[in-house]
């Protein structure tokens, strides 16, 4: 086992507080990670962690020494950057999250373009709607769609996203196409919350006359897969909030329709986060810059003029003429 892996396995250990946590982090075992944390402890002649049955604490050395380790791999991953820019051939694994929508419609597509680019990077793709920690889960870089609130990350802005509020046409005919904010805050609609620990989708804030203003929702259906949400509010369930690049196809096609269109939703920001242990990372810069350049191509295109068009090319292909 080499020092380096030995280091590694220990920052992920101490990140996650758990020896099996940060052996699934490494793609090892158990059994090799508390070999690499015992080796490094003989070569310290210290220990770094007080064990337990139920949890790992790090020792008073284990937290000076975590510090240093981490300059160790700074310098490290620098080093690698100026070769890899060098030679233009960047190496190694890029854990990339996103949202599942953007990430499984605008951000997996183009993998391939940029994996061909660049062939020695390994993309390792992580979707989910839920909140991830950065650096709990080992992440180089993960796409957000809202207001990033962890001030100890590096923001790069995408682009600012139109959003709507949309039900399907049954539930408009059921109960009633609200106009604005307040018809909605008095409880006589059904709202689709995207709640998971940490989130604030169920507070809406929309534009009024005299400047924004947060609207408490509510409503029986909650999950924390905005797909589930658009699924519901397709079947009649409720009004749902949700960013137009989402829902273009089924605005364009009658499936949903916008309400409270006298107060509409504000813009929400699409972003990417990284930690500043990732800026000096070449191919996790190259990687935000390919897919930053394609996200603002897609994003920043009205993506209802673009089904519109769509429409008449297909239009022009069928007519006999």
């Amino acid at each position: 086992m080499s020092y380096f892996d030995n280091l590694t396995t220990f920052i992920r250990i101490y990140e996650l507080g758990s020896m099996s946590a940060a052996a699934r982090d490494q793609r090892i075992s158990p059994a090799v990670a508390s070999a690499r944390l015992a080796q490094l402890e003989s070569r310290l002649g210290v220990r770094l962690f007080q064990r337990t049955t139920r949890r790992l604490s790090a020792t008073e050395q284990g937290r000076l020494f975590y510090a240093g380790a981490c300059k160790i791999l700074d310098a490290v991953t620098e080093a690698e950057g100026d070769i890899g820019e060098v030679t233009a051939n960047p190496r190694g694994d890029l854990l990339v999250a996103a949202p599942l929508w953007l990430g499984r419609r605008m951000i997996a597509p183009h993998v391939p373009a940029f994996r061909a680019a660049y062939p020695l990077v390994h993309v390792r793709l992580r979707l989910s709607d839920r909140r991830l920690d950065l650096t709990a889960e080992g992440l180089d870089l993960a796409f957000h769609v809202g207001h990033a609130e962890d001030s100890d990350l590096r923001i790069r802005k995408v682009a600012e996203c139109r959003r709507a509020l949309c039900a399907a046409p049954s539930y408009v005919a059921a109960y009633g196409r609200p106009a604005n904010g307040d018809e909605i805050a008095r409880g006589r609609h059904a709202c689709l919350n995207l709640r998971f620990p940490g989130a604030t989708e169920f507070r809406w804030t929309l534009r009024g006359a005299e400047g924004p203003e947060t609207f408490e929702v509510s409503g029986p259906f909650e999950c924390d897969d905005g797909d589930v949400l658009t699924d519901w509010a397709l079947d009649g369930h409720g009004i749902a909030l949700k960013p137009v690049f989402e829902i273009a196809a089924h605005l364009r096609s009658g499936a949903l329709v916008e309400v409270c269109t006298e107060t509409p939703p504000l813009p929400v920001q699409v972003s990417v986060l990284y930690t500043h242990r990732r800026h000096q990372d070449p191919k996790a810069r190259l990687f935000m810059d390919f897919m930053i350049q394609r996200l603002r191509a897609d994003l920043n295109a009205d993506p209802m003029e673009e089904l519109a068009a769509a429409d008449g090319r297909a239009a022009a292909d069928q007519d006999p003429r």
